[in-house]
């Protein structure tokens, strides 16, 4: 059974959705729709990135992801398929994409599909609906289009280390994505940290926060009810929370603002 998995800012409450689930399900007889996320801000493609690469590997093989978040295309960023981790990916190459591939992907295929109208404002529908049609029905992707060197490159913030001459040194990160529990979760990653703190004392500090987090927790419940922590998540990636509260707002957690951990000194 194919497997097709929409990403979009679209929402609910209009029928851009369904639109898309009817085309699908009429020209794909069987196919098997997930909803990853509709709630992505609109035009976010880091948001949508983040999402997408948190869970498409837990998909089988052949999986189609169509990304329906900023797809328009022009002549700098065409409409793509791609194939990467034996999985195929549609939407528009704007930059989001790099954000999802460590490395370059298997394929890159500039689409050059005719569509069966002259509207040219529903890609998902126009455009990406077809392509995940032709690719379960057996086209080659070099079929669909002409190759494509490289990804557009969207240039991610990476964390930053600091040694100090006293033998302490940091890892400054940002938050990149806030949950829907207002879980804040960072780009630094449990190998970076473990490789830079060699297991030695640290502190967690962001914002105003006056009581640094000096611990990594196992769950949620590691801390009493209120009490902020620390721990990675199921990405292996780190995250500020409060056990039953929301870390977001009470915290003053947002996209984007810098979170530090400092690392005493090999001496001490």
């Amino acid at each position: 059974m194919a497997i097709v998995t929409l990403t979009t800012d679209w929402g609910t409450k209009d029928h851009y959705l369904g639109s898309v689930k009817g085309i699908l399900l009429k020209h794909i007889p069987g196919v098997n729709i997930v909803d990853i996320s509709h709630d992505i801000p609109a035009f976010d493609i880091n948001q949508a990135a983040y999402v997408l690469k948190s869970c498409y590997q837990d998909f089988p093989d052949g999986t189609i992801h169509l990304v329906g978040v900023n797809s328009d295309a022009s002549p700098d960023f065409p409409h793509v398929a791609i194939k990467a981790h034996n999985q195929y990916f549609i939407g528009a190459d704007n930059g989001l994409f790099s954000l999802i591939f460590d490395e370059k992907p298997e394929q890159i295929i500039a689409l050059e599909i005719i569509q069966d109208n002259e509207k040219y404002t529903f890609s998902t529908k126009d455009v990406f609906a077809k392509a995940c049609q032709m690719i379960i029905e057996g086209t080659p992707l070099e079929k669909m289009g002409y190759k494509r060197d490289a990804l557009t490159k969207m240039m991610s913030f990476k964390p930053i280390i600091e040694n100090y001459s006293d033998g302490q040194s940091s890892i400054i990160g940002k938050i990149v994505y806030i949950d829907s529990y207002e879980n804040a979760i960072s780009n630094i990653s449990k190998e970076l940290f473990i490789e830079q703190g060699q297991k030695r004392a640290f502190k967690i500090t962001f914002n105003s926060f006056k009581n640094a987090i000096t611990k990594i927790s196992e769950s949620y419940s590691d801390v009493s009810v209120s009490e902020a922590c620390a721990l990675f998540d199921s990405n292996d990636m780190l995250e500020i929370s409060i056990n039953q509260g929301n870390a977001g707002g009470l915290l003053g957690l947002k996209q984007d603002t810098k979170i530090r951990i400092t690392f005493e000194s090999l001496t001490n």
